[in-house]
């Protein structure tokens, strides 16, 4: 998602408060700390990224089973 959101290294680094050589290191081993991931979600954190996102979604759920939206309102229906 870093390369997606295009960000530079760099910049990432001292937003998050890691020397580039600690961050480029973190970043080959995915090595990250719950808070470093926090902290960069909320920095990169764009359409570019979302977009991407989605989309590893969908590649995620082209096998799972689906209904269509009129069989979805018919059923929801019924909830009443």
């Amino acid at each position: 998602m870093i390369e997606v959101s295009g960000y530079r290294n760099d910049y990432l680094s001292r937003k998050i408060g890691l020397s580039p050589a600690t961050f480029s290191a973190e970043k080959q081993q995915g090595n990250w700390s719950a808070d470093d991931v926090v902290h960069l979600m909320a920095i990169i954190e764009n359409e570019a990224v979302e977009d991407y996102l989605m989309l590893r979604m969908m590649r995620a759920a082209k096998d799972d089973e689906t209904i269509s939206a009129d069989y979805f309102r018919k059923e929801i229906k019924k909830w009443k």
